[in-house]
């Protein structure tokens, strides 16, 4: 009983902690977006921060996302770099957002972009097996089934940001945005911390059927 008591109340505070960070995650977002330099920078001073970029996009270094679902229809993340102005070739990769599949698999759908210089906004990630990828496969042609920015950089030798921007800001590109917010399982935690009360709770019970009632009979004799 101890032990899963203890194990229970680890669980719920991993669970206090994931919901202090949400909180911290939640109040970055709504801060005054931070313009992004055209300098190399670390990931970690603008992750989970909105940012903003003006450049203009490059389709040629554009990758597809495969099943992303949006309302029930597959589709893809557009995602695409976009060569910040006055960085000397740096660019920043941008997740502009979703488009639905052709019934045709072998038939992409065409993706408006914008010829002119850009300025977009957005939250900054640093995209990882938790956010994007889906499987084991890489790269397939300009569908990809997963997104690293490592694999990225094996694939294309143009030098990007450590982060990757998820568009807020509207273009006439008939994208959906509409982003979830980042799950840190929260849920996941409260639902260990019951299994583990469950379990203690059945400890307590097999305690007594097995040693409290038959202690009764023997002292009553």
């Amino acid at each position: 009983m101890a032990l899963t008591l203890a194990l229970a109340n680890w669980q719920l505070n991993r669970a206090h902690e994931k919901e202090a960070l949400a909180a911290h995650l939640e109040a970055l977002a709504k801060d005054a977006p931070v313009s992004l330099p055209a300098v190399g920078i670390k990931a970690q001073d603008v992750e989970w921060r909105r940012v903003t970029a003006r450049g203009r996009f490059e389709p040629r270094y554009g990758v597809l996302v495969d099943n992303r679902i949006s309302h029930g229809v597959a589709g893809y993340h557009v995602v695409m770099p976009l060569e910040i102005e006055g960085a000397g070739g740096r660019y920043v990769l941008v997740n502009r957002g979703w488009i639905a599949g052709n019934p045709d698999r072998s038939r992409l759908p065409e993706v408006r972009t914008p010829e002119a210089p850009v300025e977009i906004t957005g939250l900054a990630i640093v995209p990882s097996h938790r956010f994007l990828e889906l499987s084991s496969r890489a790269v397939e042609g300009k569908v990809w089934q997963n997104l690293t920015l490592d694999r990225y950089r094996e694939a294309f030798s143009i030098a990007v940001q450590p982060v990757v921007i998820q568009q807020e800001n509207p273009l006439e590109d008939g994208l959906v945005r509409e982003w979830d917010p980042p799950n840190l399982g929260v849920d996941k935690h409260y639902g260990y911390a019951f299994q583990w009360l469950a379990l203690a709770a059945t400890v307590f019970v097999f305690y007594l059927v097995t040693h409290v009632r038959r202690r009764l009979p023997e002292e009553a004799h």
